[in-house]
């Protein structure tokens, strides 16, 4: 994605398009898969952590990104797809290689709908699915 492009994104969800902002969001759009704060950390040559920990919140909260927790302990950040709000109907499942260890976003699969006891108020639903991706099981 080129600057304006970057730009285009972060002003659609209010978010002031800093420098590190923008090379955070260009290092997540060129991502086939979810990342760790600490693999995108790898990516630039320094970098504050604690400042991109507080990017990728920001960009959490805004809707740029969703956050994965695929039980590995490090949560996984990805871009979220074009009008999404990040609400139950807007989540889609994940799945994690046992073998290569990434994680993907499987956003043609949608998480089955839940339903809850009366007065039980929805606030997160993650679905990981875990096995061997394509590149593994070959």
């Amino acid at each position: 994605m080129n600057e304006k492009q970057l730009t285009t994104i972060l002003n659609a969800r209010s978010v002031k398009p800093t420098a590190m902002r923008l090379l955070v969001l260009n290092m997540l759009a060129q991502q086939e898969t979810a990342i760790s704060l600490s693999d995108l950390e790898e990516q630039f040559d320094k970098v504050d952590k604690v400042t991109l920990y507080r990017t990728l919140k920001t960009f959490e909260q805004h809707k740029i990104i969703h956050s994965i927790d695929d039980g590995t302990g490090s949560a996984k950040y990805a871009l979220c797809e074009d009008g999404c709000e990040c609400n139950p109907g807007d989540l889609h499942v994940h799945f994690h290689c046992q073998v290569c260890k990434r994680t993907f976003c499987l956003t043609d699969y949608t998480i089955p709908t839940v339903s809850l006891p009366r007065k039980f108020i929805l606030k997160e639903m993650n679905m990981v699915l875990k096995g061997l991706c394509e590149d593994c099981s070959a």
